[in-house]
């Protein structure tokens, strides 16, 4: 008999549930409202830039850790915003998307054996690429309805063999947004315990209520210790290009660029070089874009509340977590199939995003990065729920 089957390190986690509910949603014509790519175009100067790569014959392999041309707009993107200093030849690596930054940044930094705290409820990779790098995941819970985590929770999760800490800031999926107390406290521990932040922050420019995006980089003490990602995806309306980074402290970048080179070579060229034009687009794009996700979270908000969902509004990126209990569905995995296959509407499991899966069973997720139209369509499938 042949030794044929997959990797022990694989069998303690699922293939993406956010990605079949997506499959799910094709086969049954429903409106997706599971994974989290916008229905809407992407600017046109930006799309105009990819196409006039294109055209300059931009086709061919790039620099390895991304071209100098993007490298140096993100660093002037950092510098602008949020007056950081980031030297674009020792600091940075471009990557296919921030999935390959936080996968590429833990095994160039982590050894096997170390611990990684993680916050609970997580966007789904956070796990499994915590245990591909050979770490061992501690995580500390989110509470809900305003998803704070308790302080001693957090400190019992540290240890001399927390090696690093996984932090989403807008958080997906609970739309949560740290506030800088908060993030002073994380950066108290790492600093404590010599540990290295690995902060998501794909979100930081979809926000609400004033909630202001803080990157814990910028947090006294915290300089030297954290490896910021980020991506073109959300910002800018273009999930499948697959363009994202990761700044690091130049002793980190090592690594973080060894295992990019070998897992992927480079993200898109000519889609590299648009990049740097969307990151050049002014202030006002930044506003109109805040304004239009407040516009569909609202209506978001009110098609759940109509149907008696128990969800808070989020203070950042374009998620909600929805209490379904009283829809008397089943669980959280039976209610989005009946969703998906019966109502036309497809949601996320909320067990998904937990290590305990029972902790998510009576939650789903709903994405709100759609047109208007959608959203509303959306809100008239849902109708049926009343019948």
């Amino acid at each position: 008999m042949p030794n044929v089957r997959p990797s022990r390190r694989t069998e303690s986690f699922t293939e993406s549930v956010i990605r079949e509910m997506t499959r799910l949603a094709m086969e049954h014509d429903a409106i997706n409202l599971a994974q989290g790519f916008p229905d809407f175009p992407a600017p046109e100067e930006v799309k105009q830039a990819a196409k006039d790569a294109i055209d300059a014959d931009l086709n061919q392999y790039p620099i390895t850790w991304g071209e100098p041309e993007l490298r140096g707009a993100i660093a002037a993107h950092y510098e602008r915003r949020y007056g950081m200093h980031v030297d674009p030849l020792a600091q940075l690596c471009v990557t296919c998307g921030s999935t390959e930054a936080m996968i590429a940044s833990l095994l160039g930094v982590i050894d096997p054996g170390d611990e990684v705290v993680i916050f609970e409820p997580y966007y789904e990779n956070y796990g499994p690429d915590t245990i591909l790098s050979g770490a061992v995941p501690r995580y500390v819970s989110l509470r809900a309805p305003d998803w704070t985590f308790d302080e001693m929770e957090l400190a019992n999760a540290f240890g001399p063999r927390t090696r690093g800490i996984v932090l989403n800031t807008p958080n997906n999926p609970t739309g949560k947004v740290f506030t800088r107390e908060e993030l002073e406290q994380i950066a108290a521990l790492c600093q404590k315990w010599d540990v290295i932040a690995f902060t998501d922050e794909i979100y930081e420019h979809i926000v609400y209520d004033g909630a202001q995006h803080v990157p814990i980089a910028t947090v006294p003490g915290m300089e030297d210790r954290t490896v910021t990602i980020s991506a073109l995806s959300k910002t800018y309306a273009v999930t499948g290009w697959r363009v994202g980074w990761a700044i690091a402290p130049p002793a980190l970048v090592p690594g973080i660029r060894k295992v990019h080179d070998f897992l992927a070579v480079g993200a898109p060229t000519p889609l590299q070089h648009a990049g740097a034009t969307a990151l050049n687009l002014p202030d006002t794009y930044y506003a109109r874009m805040a304004e239009e996700y407040a516009d569909r979270r609202e209506l978001m908000m009110k098609t759940l509340w109509d149907h008696g969902f128990e969800a808070q509004p989020p203070r950042g990126a374009y998620y909600v977590m929805a209490g379904i209990s009283h829809l008397g569905l089943g669980d959280d995995t039976q209610t989005a199939e009946h969703l998906t296959r019966e109502i036309g509407v497809a949601v996320v499991p909320g067990s998904s995003f937990f290590s305990d899966p029972s902790l998510g069973h009576a939650l789903v997720r709903f994405s709100f990065c759609k047109k208007l139209e959608t959203l509303e369509e959306a809100a008239r499938r849902l109708e049926k729920l009343r019948t």
